[in-house]
């Protein structure tokens, strides 16, 4: 990257920005009390029959704690405490079975955590039996699993695979011993090779990783030798996530040596030399922060302009309906957003009542509809289409184009604007969430965001 676009970056205040991811608009912290089990009961309803839908189940245990890690998660030695949550979720599952429309298929299905390899081939026949008991695949359906390559073994992979699982999603974070050691998760390069050829032993051959950049310790010659590492083992897509250090909010990051972390301007580096690597490898970058194969559906998804964007990051699924099952797990309806309770203590006391475990949310104005759209094509596409926007949501298209307009003078010599269409050029693309923050209507958060880069 030159100087001097480094320079222009700085000066609009890249280096020092907190903004948010906007994997949802509005964002979780916006979302309140005002939505409870009667909204998600009533959306679930609303679902058209026959309809595709995506399920996600949240497995919030690990049997050690990754200092780095900010998912809601907690420590578990037993299975005592798994087995049990296993059964409020499978009771979760039913009830909701009873409340969906006639003919609803499941185009996704996520597994997520926590660490859903935990459970034992048992608990996953058991729970992938109850899903079924609710609902079928689509034809051309994605069950995607998180994998921890150190809490898995043979009989757990073969039953997720007979459960039909066909997409493996395994963290990498990086491979450099010193930093996995400063950041609490130990996991050899050999340990995850052979877990990917075990998986692919299966017939499971879609293969996404995620590795980190902006990890204490962490050089460009380190990231270029993790980077090399996972492009050895062929996955079909990588996401590359900048670490959040949020200490206040995530108490076990206290134990991450801040003073081992890079600055702003050397996170960029380490992005920017991760990233080129990858493309020299072929691999299409697909939004802020992930890549893939050609062939791959977020690829496909992308060049047809049809690239969305969820909280699992970046997604092909076109479901307008996403149902998050299990502690804080967030649904995503036309109608709004739909959050259970955090806590698995408060969860499973609402569903041992017999009642679903929204706790909050958000419903959607029509205003949120259009301000959401504007920031989700530029997150996946770094474009916004002003004929699109008008003619979808019904507002003038002067009105989009002044909100262009003054997006512009906020970011001034930096966007390709005119009264059609804003436009992203790549050598400003560091700034996109950013752009995205300047469509937003909400106050930032108080509890703070990541940072920009």
């Amino acid at each position: 990257m030159h100087m001097e676009t480094k320079t222009q970056l700085a000066k609009l205040g890249l280096f020092d920005a907190k903004v948010p991811r906007y994997t949802s608009y509005p964002t979780a912290p916006h979302f309140s009390h005002d939505v409870g089990a009667a909204h998600f009961s009533d959306w679930v309803g609303a679902i058209p029959a026959g309809a595709d839908i995506s399920l996600y189940l949240h497995i919030p245990f690990c049997r050690r704690l990754c200092w780095f890690c900010a998912c809601r998660t907690q420590g578990t030695q037993s299975q005592a405490p798994v087995a049990a949550y296993l059964e409020t979720l499978k009771t979760e599952l039913a009830m909701l079975g009873r409340s969906l429309p006639d003919g609803v298929r499941l185009s996704r299905l996520h597994w997520g955590g926590g660490t859903p390899t935990l459970l034992s081939a048992g608990m996953i026949r058991d729970l992938a039996g109850a899903v079924a008991e609710i609902a079928p695949f689509s034809d051309h359906y994605e069950f995607s699993v998180e994998i921890d390559p150190n809490e898995v073994e043979e009989d757990r992979l073969a039953a997720l695979a007979a459960a039909g699982m066909n997409r493996a999603s395994v963290g990498v974070q990086d491979f450099n011993e010193e930093i996995q050691h400063s950041i609490g998760r130990l996991q050899s390069y050999e340990v995850t090779r052979d877990t990917i050829e075990a998986i692919r032993a299966h017939g499971v051959h879609s293969l996404n990783a995620d590795i980190l950049y902006g990890l204490p310790h962490q050089s460009g010659a380190r990231i270029t030798e993790s980077v090399q590492k996972l492009l050895s083992l062929n996955p079909d897509r990588v996401a590359l996530y900048g670490y959040a250090h949020v200490p206040w909010m995530a108490k076990r990051q206290q134990l991450i040596p801040s003073d081992a972390l890079p600055t702003p301007q050397e996170r960029l580096e380490l992005f920017e030399t991760a990233r080129k690597l990858f493309l020299w490898d072929n691999y299409a970058e697909i939004g802020i922060d992930h890549f893939a194969t050609p062939s791959d559906g977020l690829t496909v998804a992308q060049k047809a302009g049809q690239l969305r964007r969820n909280f699992q990051g970046y997604t092909d699924d076109p479901a307008e309906v996403l149902i998050g099952l299990g502690a804080s797990s967030i649904s995503r309806f036309p109608q709004g957003y739909a959050q259970n309770a955090p806590a698995t203590g408060a969860y499973t006391g609402r569903i041992r009542e017999g009642l679903f475990a929204t706790t909050k949310g958000h419903s959607f104005t029509a205003e949120d509809h259009m301000r959401g759209r504007m920031i989700e094509a530029l997150m996946c596409d770094f474009r916004i289409d002003a004929a699109e926007i008008a003619e979808r949501f019904a507002v003038p298209q002067a009105q989009v184009a002044e909100m262009f307009e003054e997006t512009a003078r906020a970011f001034p010599d930096v966007l390709d604007v005119t009264p059609e269409r804003l436009f992203i050029p790549p050598e400003a693309r560091a700034l996109t969430r950013m752009v995205a923050r300047s469509f937003d209507a909400y106050e930032l958060s108080k509890a703070g965001h990541s940072s920009a880069i």
